[in-house]
């Protein structure tokens, strides 16, 4: 009997019909099937941002993706607020030193470097990837110092390339670098010296993490400068709140949007 009430309720399963569900709101295309990508580059969704964030060692109380999670936060809002563009899965491997060197973050485990060369390859691959699949405007943009560089060399050697095609490369250095020193000053101007702020995983990068992903962040192993030499952390996490990191990243997103726009508008 008990396998005739089963054979039942399977059959009973089967023939149940099948709720259609809407695509999700998304602006990730790694999240998208190809025809929805392909029916919004009809419909004028025609941007495409190129994040790059790195894994990298982030002191005793942050994890190594910390760069990911901010980035998956401040592309989704820009992306939205363009109304017109997408988001490329997030460049995860960028330059962080020599492998066969053990020096900066590289001396700790988990840690994962590219060639410089080998960057401005996927850098590259990637925009004209994009380009062919009919995406008219590639926007560059990262969120640490090593990225900086090669966004910007790549974007001057495709635009180059794409003279006269109607494609345009650009590299958005203000969401780094213009913040950065935005950030910096807001914080000086509260009274919090240069000891303390830092230059990573320190007040800025904590607060940031706490914002858009709290379970990430250890907190009860920050301390100044990590606790000991040699943690990875420059700068005084432990006065990281999360509702500074909710400023620090509209900072980032309202620099990036700026320049983006300006961007695309003298294209």
């Amino acid at each position: 009997m008990r396998k005739v009430l089963c054979t039942g309720a399977a059959l009973a399963l089967l023939a149940a019909p099948i709720i259609a569900q809407s695509p999700p709101s998304t602006v990730f295309i790694e999240a998208m099937t190809w025809e929805e990508i392909r029916d919004q580059i009809a419909d004028g969704t025609t941007t495409i941002l190129v994040a790059t964030a790195g894994t990298e060692q982030k002191g005793p109380h942050m994890v190594m993706g910390q760069h990911k999670y901010v980035m998956e936060h401040t592309t989704d809002q820009i992306a939205r607020s363009l109304g017109n563009a997408l988001v490329s899965p997030i460049m995860t491997y960028v330059p962080e030193g020599r492998w066969d060197e053990a020096r900066g973050h590289m001396r700790m485990p988990g840690t994962i470097t590219l060639p410089e060369e080998w960057f401005r390859d996927l850098l590259t691959h990637t925009a004209k990837s994009h380009a062919a699949g009919g995406f008219t405007d590639i926007v560059f943009l990262g969120d640490s110092g090593g990225n900086q560089g090669g966004m910007s060399a790549v974007t001057d050697q495709l635009n180059e390339e794409w003279a006269g095609t109607g494609t345009r490369a650009h590299w958005i250095g203000d969401y780094y670098s213009k913040s950065s020193d935005d950030i910096r000053s807001y914080l000086r101007g509260l009274g919090y010296v240069d000891e303390q702020i830092g230059s990573h995983g320190g007040i800025v990068g904590t607060s940031q993490l706490l914002f858009v992903n709290p379970t990430h962040v250890r907190m009860e192993l920050a301390a100044p400068l990590g606790g000991f030499e040699g943690s990875g952390v420059s700068g005084d996490p432990t006065l990281a709140t999360a509702e500074f990191g909710q400023r620090f990243v509209r900072i980032k997103i309202d620099n990036a949007l700026a320049q983006i726009r300006a961007s695309l508008a003298n294209r």
